[in-house]
């Protein structure tokens, strides 16, 4: 009877013992509490809590993926648009943020859902349109100082869809469209101006040397005749005339020995 006994206390003792057994994964901590005091961070492998003094909890800490639900949210300029993000984090210190925050997940939620509406009312909408990078910087160095208490390091926070109402995306068309007729108009006055340069410098050419000017109207004559299947009648000046024939005879004592 009394072996009996024996060998049950020794299994009870002996499960009790085994009982404290604990292994941790690459990517975990073990956060141990000794009658309820932080006495340490152990593993990653095989770990020893003492049984019935000792207490862990396990933390994870690989990049944690939260998706930031749509907010409604008003701009600087008064504009109400609905925008949602995403935040990356993990936890650098598994001791701060078993100890200095009771649901580290939830409160790095929570900042960085405060903090994307506080950043929006802060920019007008062409900016938070334009400039996603930068309030994306901006954003996640606030929501990493907050959290840091927390042991925790954000690495990246997203503004992920930017939703406008339907009168302003209008606004915002006829904006765009008003803005390329500007440009095509003045790209159109550029070209103007250009080939009124050009023009002046051909007609102060013409006037310096008039021959120019018999030439180019030569060409005009080839050019009409090319385009238009009819006959055309032209009043040639007689000095205009008059050069042709001396050109043609100059052309004829050349050849001639």
């Amino acid at each position: 009877m009394i072996g009996s006994v024996s060998v049950i206390v020794a299994i009870v003792v002996a499960l009790i013992l085994f009982s404290g057994v604990r292994v941790a994964q690459e990517y975990q901590r073990g956060v141990v509490f000794r009658l309820g005091r932080y006495v340490g961070t152990r593993g990653p492998g095989l770990y020893y809590l003492i049984p019935l003094i000792e207490r862990g909890r396990t933390v994870d800490l690989r990049t944690v993926t939260v998706t930031v639900e749509q907010q409604e949210t008003i701009t600087k300029d008064s504009v109400t648009i609905k925008v949602n993000a995403v935040l990356w984090y993990l936890i650098v210190d598994p001791a701060k943020a078993s100890i200095a925050v009771q649901d580290y997940s939830n409160a790095a939620y929570q900042v960085a859902l405060t903090s994307l509406r506080n950043i929006i009312g802060q920019h007008m909408l062409d900016e938070v349109l334009r400039e996603r990078t930068t309030i994306n910087s901006k954003l996640c160095e606030i929501v990493d100082e907050v959290t840091e208490a927390w042991g925790l390091k954000v690495a990246m926070v997203e503004m992920k869809d930017v939703e406008i109402p339907e009168s302003m995306q209008r606004a915002m068309a006829r904006e765009a469209e008003a803005v390329r007729e500007r440009r095509a108009r003045i790209i159109k006055a550029d070209a103007e101006f250009e080939a009124s340069q050009k023009l002046a410098e051909a007609a102060s050419v013409m006037e310096s040397r008039p021959i120019s000017l018999e030439l180019r109207r030569l060409q005009m004559i080839s050019e009409v005749g090319a385009e238009n299947n009819s006959s055309t009648i032209l009043m040639i000046p007689s000095d205009f005339t008059n050069l042709a024939r001396a050109l043609a005879r100059n052309a004829d004592d050349a050849k001639s020995p």
